[in-house]
């Protein structure tokens, strides 16, 4: 029974042991996040706020006896051994261990680990350092040297373990020492900070010509290394001239100066170098030797790399310098501002311009000359006259300097010949430069060349201001023949120029060839075109009134009448008859202005119409009867205000204008459409007044009474 019930109830632990194996798995019904998300750094702090993983500090042991001391310091190195067995390349565990058997004042064990650590990495800096200062610290002064001579044999370019060797000799007195160390130390050709560090301490001991030395050995090494680099360092001259400079071995600091720039030379200047130079030299007053200096810097190094001279430059000048030298400064600075913006765009011709003038201030003839031909080298890439319109200029203005200040006529003329050249004459052509250079050429008293240069220009490239020039020129000088054939050549060219046909006859008139003058004027109101018609009759009728000829006056203007009426040939036909008639004047200007206003009737134009009889009523005002001036009263026209409909460019209606009309009697009477309105306006009012009275009785017997 016991085995059964055993057997039954292992059974039964069994079974309830495979129940409690299989777990429910959970089902989630609700997956959307929680409205409060928790982080893994929000867990690190909460931890951290209430110090779950800090582990109380292991006991303090006290050492009471030799034994337990030996039992300690066995544990502990043996821990040490463990970590540096772990893991050897791992420095910092040899240097605790060490350090910790310094602190026993083990000094062999600690030069042992020290000399094993050594074995493993004989390149890691920090443990030569902590190595050396251990023994330092204990005054191992034999050892510590030991170890510095090592330190700098395996790695001379760690510059740290030589400033430390050379610093410990020097405390402990041993210059000669110390001195041997930057020795050898000179012979890795160090950096630059080495050097000064070995110029400073023969300087800390008064001993100045080994300094000296040691500069030249510096720049020399230097200077060898910037010939294999292409960058020479202007800064070690400059230091080893102040260093000279320093302890008042002027002589010896301007000879390093010279050896400096000729070192360099013109491939390699720095404006630096000579920034220093100068100042060197404004500290032992030498003035003059400083503008030169400065003078020939700017004169070889390029402009851009430049500014810092310009500005010392300008300071020197403003504080030892006349006015003249602060102009030359400042005008150097300009040129190299006009430089820069002809380089960037030679075409720019207004920089040009700047740059000339400038140049023309205070320059020689030369240097200018240069200038102008870089200028008019640029020549406009478009044969399109506004992109020459600049340009042309350029070539004036150097024929001008050439004439004027050079006062170089022969180059003057070469001038103008290759800028003529050099025009496009069949595209488009400047009138003004063959009227400048035939002006020359008269200056000159070369009266042939002159003619020469504007017939070719006539028979190139003819123009009317070129046949103007021309004619003004044979004016001057008295050739009226000349004249008459040039007018004629000019008409020929431009038949419709009026001003040249007035001009050409009024040459007739002063010349007393009245007959000519007048036959001009016929030929050329005979011109099928014209551009200003009104002023070439105009012309011919004041010349006629001139000469007194009022019959051919009269005919003169019978025959524009017949080609126009416009108002104003009427009412100046009406003041000539006014001011040329003898007694029956009044009577043919009356005349006139009613032939006028019969021929006005059918113009379009009622303002030209009402401006006829507005000068009618001044004339009759001034010289008529009272029926004279009743009768232009009936004449005078009704303004009134009248409404049109607009159009817009679509066609669709763009609302109503109002506008002022002329009502004129005369077409009143003859139109019964507009005497029928006059009647119904005048019923109109005559129903108002009777609407009125018929309102307001009493009014009307008040004033029957009255």
């Amino acid at each position: 029974r016991g085995g059964a019930c055993a057997h039954s109830g292992g059974k039964m632990a069994s079974t309830a042991a495979g129940k409690q194996r299989i777990p429910k798995v959970a089902k989630v019904k609700n997956k959307a996040p929680a409205e409060v998300q928790i982080t893994a750094e929000q867990l690190l702090r909460e931890a951290k706020e209430r110090e779950l993983e800090l582990l109380p500090p292991p006991p303090q042991q006290k050492i009471t006896d030799v034994e337990e001391l030996n039992d300690y310091k066995l544990r502990k190195r043996k821990t040490f051994e463990d970590n540096i067995r772990k893991n050897r390349t791992v420095i910092s565990n040899w240097i605790k261990y060490a350090q910790w058997e310094e602190s026993l004042k083990e000094i062999q064990r600690a030069r042992s680990i020290y000399e094993r650590a050594l074995d493993v990495d004989y390149r890691n800096v920090t443990l030569w350092l902590k190595y050396a200062e251990m023994e330092m610290k204990n005054r191992q002064v034999n050892h510590a040297r030991n170890i510095w001579d090592r330190a700098i044999t395996t790695l001379p370019r760690v510059n740290q373990f030589w400033y430390k060797y050379t610093y410990m000799e020097e405390m402990l007195g041993n210059v000669a020492g110390s001195r041997q160390v930057f020795e050898r130390w000179m012979e890795w050709q160090p950096e630059e900070q080495a050097w000064h560090s070995y110029i400073n301490f023969e300087l800390r001991y008064k001993e100045v010509d080994r300094a000296r030395s040691i500069y030249e050995r510096y720049i020399l090494s230097r200077a060898l290394a910037a010939l294999v680099l292409v960058h020479p360092e202007v800064k070690n001259w400059i230091k080893y001239a102040r260093f000279e400079e320093k302890h008042s071995y002027f002589a010896h600091a301007r000879k390093v100066y010279e050896r400096a720039v000729e070192f360099f030379g013109e491939e390699h200047m720095d404006e630096h170098l000579y920034v220093a130079f100068a100042k060197f030299e404004e500290n032992q007053k030498e003035f003059e030797r400083v503008r030169v200096i400065y003078k020939y810097a700017l004169d070889r190094i390029p402009k851009q790399d430049a500014q810092n001279l310009f500005k010392n430059y300008t300071i020197f000048e403003k504080k030892f310098g006349d006015r003249r030298g602060i102009e030359d400064i400042i005008v150097s600075k300009r040129r190299f501002q006009y430089e820069e913006e002809v380089k960037a765009n030679p075409h720019n011709y207004d920089a040009w311009f700047d740059y000339l003038r400038l140049v023309e201030s205070d320059t020689d003839a030369d240097t200018v000359r240069e200038v102008y031909e870089r200028a008019i080298a640029n020549v406009p890439p478009i044969q399109e006259k506004r992109h020459w319109k600049r340009y042309i200029y350029l070539w004036i203005n150097y024929a001008l300097y050439e004439e004027l200040e050079a006062k170089a006529s022969k180059r003057t003329r070469q001038v103008y010949q290759a800028c003529l050249e050099l025009l496009p004459h069949k595209k488009f052509t400047f009138a003004k430069m063959w009227l400048l250079y035939a002006q020359f050429e008269i200056r000159q008293k070369n009266l042939p060349l002159a003619r020469r240069a504007l017939g070719t220009s006539i028979g190139k490239c003819p123009k009317n201001k070129l046949f103007k020039g021309y004619i003004e020129l044979e004016l001057q000088l008295r050739e009226f023949d000349r004249c008459r054939k040039l007018y004629e050549k000019f008409l020929e060219f431009a038949p419709e120029n009026c001003t040249s046909w007035i001009k050409f006859a009024e040459l007739e008139t002063i010349l007393g060839d009245i007959d000519r003058a007048r036959a001009i004027y016929e030929l050329a109101i005979g011109q099928p075109r014209l551009d200003m018609p009104e002023v070439l009759w105009k012309s011919y009728i004041d010349f006629e009134i001139e000469q007194e000829e009022y019959e051919k006056t009269r005919n003169l203007y019978r025959r524009l009448l017949q080609r126009t009426q416009h108002v104003k040939v009427w009412i100046s036909l009406a003041q000539f008859e006014l001011s040329a008639g003898q007694g029956e004047r009044l009577q043919r200007c009356r005349q006139i202005y009613e032939e006028a206003n019969k021929a006005m009737r059918s113009c379009e134009e009622k303002e030209e119409r009402v401006m006829l009889l507005e000068s009618w009523r001044s004339f009759e005002e001034e010289f008529g009867t009272d029926a004279t001036k009743e009768r232009i009263d009936k004449l005078m026209p009704e303004k009134i205000k009248k409404r049109r409909k607009l159009q817009a460019e679509d066609g669709s209606d763009a609302g109503w204008e109002e506008y002022y009309d002329y009502i004129f009697p005369e077409d009143t009477a003859n139109q019964p459409n507009l005497k029928l309105l006059a009647m119904a306006k005048l019923w109109k009012k005559q129903q108002q007044e009777s609407e009125a009275a018929a309102m307001d009785p009493d009014k009307d017997i008040d004033e029957s009474q009255t």
